[in-house]
């Protein structure tokens, strides 16, 4: 008889705990949100992304992956970028709607799940360069980015935050699990050498993030969202249009 394999019982601390920074962090949004503080509700929600991006490097960085880290980050990232973003959402501007409020509320934990559970399942099958979908983290950033740059907008335009919200709390969740196309930056190698421009771009990005970060945090959000539906929708469907013309005119050259 085989010898039947122990259950490995033991788990990567170090990663963990970003993750569970992550999950704290979420966790302090909720609060925020019940105490009235939106603009720390907001920050918490960039904080719980930067602490996922962080938790996932240091395990690779570290050799310290594991399939308990996986399932442990997907749990953090549905109350992170499902929850949190659907109680700010509904606590900021979409409780006056009543159950409509509720319910596009609800369409972040929902469709935040659909997500995740999707990409646990597609994990092995799905590009490196690109994410199908709106990331999880993405999606709950482009709400937390619009609640802190609204000091940003003329005072003509706050009549229409409420509605302005309610539309942007249906696009991010559907975006989630959309089939729109958006580059992952995990083939990009940050630590390999590069042009001296990009060291240049690099340095105007930081001066532009510390001088407006709000306002540069929901252009940067929002500019990414633009262009994987450009990408998805525009460029796409040309290049194929572009090859089929080429595959034809090959076709035709060697037929004469």
């Amino acid at each position: 008889m085989t010898e039947r394999k122990k259950p490995h019982k033991g788990v990567y601390v170090l990663p963990n705990l970003f993750t569970a920074g992550s999950l704290f962090a979420a966790f302090l949004c909720v609060t925020y949100c019940f105490k009235g503080q939106f603009q720390a509700a907001a920050l918490s929600i960039f904080l719980s992304a930067v602490l996922d991006g962080l938790d996932g490097k240091v395990a690779r960085l570290t050799n310290t992956a594991s399939q308990f880290g996986i399932e442990f980050d997907s749990l953090a990232d549905m109350v992170a970028f499902g929850l949190a973003p659907g109680v700010l959402a509904w606590t900021w501007q979409l409780e006056a709607y009543g159950k409509l409020g509720t319910a596009v509320s609800f369409l972040f934990v929902a469709c935040a799940a659909l997500r995740l559970a999707r990409f646990n399942v597609d994990v092995a099958v799905v590009s490196k360069r690109f994410f199908i979908g709106l990331p999880s983290p993405a999606a709950g950033c482009t709400l937390a980015a619009f609640v802190v740059f609204v000091p940003y907008l003329p005072e003509s335009f706050l009549p229409y935050l409420p509605q302005f919200t309610l539309f942007l709390c249906i696009l991010a969740p559907l975006l989630m699990v959309s089939r729109v196309r958006y580059f992952s930056f995990k083939e990009y190698g940050f630590v390999k050498e590069h042009p001296f421009s990009v060291l240049v771009a690099a340095m105007l990005i930081l001066i532009l993030l510390f001088s407006e970060p709000f306002f540069f945090m929901f252009a940067v959000i929002f500019v990414y969202i633009i262009c994987g539906i450009v990408y998805t929708y525009v460029y796409m469907p040309n290049r194929k249009h572009s090859l089929l013309r080429r595959l034809q005119k090959s076709g035709d050259g060697t037929c004469e």
